[in-house]
């Protein structure tokens, strides 16, 4: 079945894309605007810190394993069924949330919230191009990318604030109004799916559901080993092998792949794919070492590290719009390797500078790492989105979204070990005891992975 959606002249671009924008908000600030309530979920259902961390992590690992299938389903269904569809579920999964007097109930309630965050955020990309003038899509990717920075940014302090004034329960109560808000806009205003042969639905479930576990695998393996692996994420790491060799078999042998394989062989959908994964394990290197360094090196208030690492995201709101502009005025490729060139300069910066200027050259490190990868995030999901058949949009936004959440979740993981290893020697690069050898080694590893990434693009170009 192939979809097309259909244009009124009563629904301006402008309509839709808020539309959009308003979907692609929720499903970051669902990222973060939970994190902040753990304390107080922990003293309300008297749990262990241990316990109450799966609140958050049952959102991630649902949005990580299922965006593919979501995508998938997408395109076999139409984008704005299932779009409205996602949305709903977010909304009515907020609401139960709220009312939720156990915390194993509260977990499973956040994983179906995952479950509509992982449709959000594969559909929203893959329905600019269905819903956006082909000369304003870099202009539309800069405002989605954004729009996500600002929720993730908003998440703690709005929380923060609902939690102060009503209790936890206003976290998720605010979430399902704004997905209400987001379901009815968006049904108002999203073009109608139309299609184009009699609809003939099949759907690899088996490959969707060994995918899934072979994430959910990876995902466990890495986020709860920390920097001291043992033999349980051992053996999850080796199931996660087996699941992904598993899935590729399915995916050869069956007549409707949930991901055809083939087009991975398109260089440039591959480069786009693995140079997002390593600049996102990048960008969440910044979240997870920033706090360490900030207070633990330079002795900062948790206040006045707040507002030390709001300024990441703060820079890439600022970028988004801009660098979608600048995407459509000089195309993906100059705006691509310009981002990657900014992410490889501040990470060279945050080895340098935090050492001799304290938490201002830490700021000027991270503004140039986030605004350079605001540069390339629009550049590349405007290359990918548009090399992708309309009949494959959702899936192959749904894997620009994977790799994504797989570089954030590796990061977490992967740089969180980097950085402690290296806390634990001597100055590496003789900045004096100042530097911090952990932040150090850490960026030295970044800059390696910023200039990997620009490699995989230059040697992904498409010929014009």
């Amino acid at each position: 079945m192939t979809d097309t959606l259909t244009r009124p002249a009563n629904s301006p671009y402008r309509l839709r894309l808020a539309a959009l924008s308003l979907a692609m908000l929720l499903p970051s600030l669902g990222t973060s605007i939970a994190n902040v309530a753990l304390p107080t979920l922990s003293a309300s259902f008297q749990a262990p810190m241990a316990n109450v961390q799966w609140v958050v992590i049952s959102y991630l690992l649902a949005m990580t394993t299922l965006i593919v299938g979501a995508g998938r389903l997408g395109d076999l269904l139409g984008r704005r069924r299932i779009l409205l569809f996602g949305i709903g579920l977010f909304a009515v999964a907020s609401v139960c949330g709220a009312l939720a007097q156990n915390l194993w109930l509260l977990v499973a309630l956040r994983g179906v919230q995952g479950l509509g965050a992982a449709i959000m955020m594969a559909l929203t990309i893959a329905s600019v191009s269905d819903m956006v003038p082909k000369d304003r899509t870099g202009s539309a990717m800069g405002l989605l990318g954004t729009v996500s920075a600002v929720g993730t940014a908003l998440g703690p302090s709005l929380g923060g604030l609902l939690i102060n004034a009503f209790g936890w329960p206003a976290v998720f109560a605010f979430m399902a109004a704004s997905g209400a808000v987001a379901f009815v806009f968006g049904a108002q205003v999203f073009p109608s799916d139309v299609a184009k042969k009699p609809m003939h639905f099949t759907f690899d479930l088996p490959g969707m559901m060994v995918l899934a576990l072979s994430l959910g695998a990876y995902a466990l393996s890495t986020t709860l080993g920390g920097a001291t692996p043992g033999m349980t994420n051992v053996g999850l790491g080796l199931l996660a092998l087996i699941g992904m060799a598993t899935f590729v078999a399915i995916e050869h042998r069956t007549t409707v792949p949930l991901v055809q394989l083939a087009v991975l062989r398109d260089r440039a959908l591959a480069a786009g794919l693995v140079s997002m994964a390593l600049v996102s394990t990048i960008l969440m290197a910044t979240l997870v070492v920033g706090p360490f360094f900030l207070s633990g090196v330079l002795g900062l208030s948790p206040v006045q590290t707040g507002f030390a690492m709001s300024v990441g995201p703060g820079v890439s709101a600022l970028a988004g719009i801009p660098a979608g502009r600048l995407v459509d005025r000089f195309g993906e490729a100059t705006v691509t390797y310009s981002g990657l060139l900014g992410v490889v300069a501040g990470s060279v910066l945050m080895m340098l500078l935090p050492g001799a200027f304290g938490v201002v050259g830490y700021i000027g490190g991270l503004a140039v790492i986030t605004a350079g990868y605001a540069l390339f995030q629009a550049a590349n999901n405007t290359a990918v989105m548009n090399g992708a058949p309309s009949e494959r949009r959702g899936v192959t936004s749904a894997l620009l979204g994977l790799s994504r959440n797989l570089g954030l979740i590796t990061g977490a993981s992967a740089m969180g070990a980097v950085f402690a290893f290296g806390s634990k020697s001597a100055d590496l690069f003789g900045l004096g005891t100042g530097g911090g050898a952990g932040l150090q080694l850490t960026f030295a590893v970044a800059a390696v992975l910023a200039s990997a990434a620009l490699c995989v693009a230059l040697l992904g170009r498409r010929p014009k």
